[in-house]
């Protein structure tokens, strides 16, 4: 995916989309602000999971399909870390590599962005048989118990692509469920209609690691 690492500073590996790249970047500042005399380039290019954008992730394999790539770079020596949405690295950390850093936890929870003809409800006032788009089987399974009249249906794609096909009422979306910290950190907060905070009638639980940045490199 990159050519060798420089002999001075350091080849970050990114994935390409725009919040990835927004993140990377984040990283390069913060490494930067402690060792300024450190160059950092990033690298970038796709996954298994940006690539296979028409299958459900359910269906296509674990979530080692967003990092894989950035892996197999570590490993190659092509790159010398390579930065992750924590919620994306498998449980089970690939050998020869480890975690160096986790970078303070954003805002771990989800929230509700409606189609913008449609910001004047909220998730308990969707009517019977809309379709709230996400490919999460975790928040399928916690939104179906508390909302079982309403359709949860997979959508696929970037941040960007995934509002775009929200916008498109041809695909049939009344709203989306995302992560906060992926629409803050691309300054799209003004799309969130509502976040999902547990209260005393329902529970809304988050993913291990959602909100944080870790930073992946070999194991010396």
């Amino acid at each position: 995916m990159a050519e060798a690492p420089h002999e001075r500073g350091l080849i970050m590996q990114s994935r390409d989309s725009q919040l990835a790249m927004i993140q990377s970047n984040f990283v390069k500042d913060s490494i930067q602000k402690v060792h300024p005399q450190i160059q950092v380039d990033i690298h970038s290019g796709k996954t298994m999971g940006d690539r296979v954008l028409n299958v459900p992730l359910a269906k296509i394999g674990d979530k080692g399909l967003f990092t894989k790539e950035l892996e197999e770079a570590l490993l190659g020596k092509m790159a010398d870390i390579a930065v992750h949405s924590l919620k994306d690295v498998p449980t089970k950390m690939t050998q020869g590599l480890v975690l160096g850093a986790i970078l303070e936890r954003h805002n771990p929870r989800d929230a509700l962005v409606m189609r913008s003809d449609m910001r004047h409800l909220r998730l308990h006032s969707l009517p019977a048989g809309s379709v709230v788009g996400t490919s999460s089987v975790r928040r399928k399974a916690q939104l179906s118990h508390y909302f079982p009249h309403l359709q949860f249906q997979d959508v696929r794609g970037n941040l960007n692509t995934r509002l775009r096909k929200l916008e498109d009422s041809q695909n049939g979306y009344v709203a989306l469920v995302l992560a906060v910290s992926g629409l803050e950190r691309m300054n799209m907060h003004h799309h969130i209609t509502e976040v999902l905070e547990t209260t005393p009638e329902r529970w809304f639980g988050y993913a291990v690691g959602q909100g944080a940045l870790a930073v992946q490199n070999r194991d010396a």
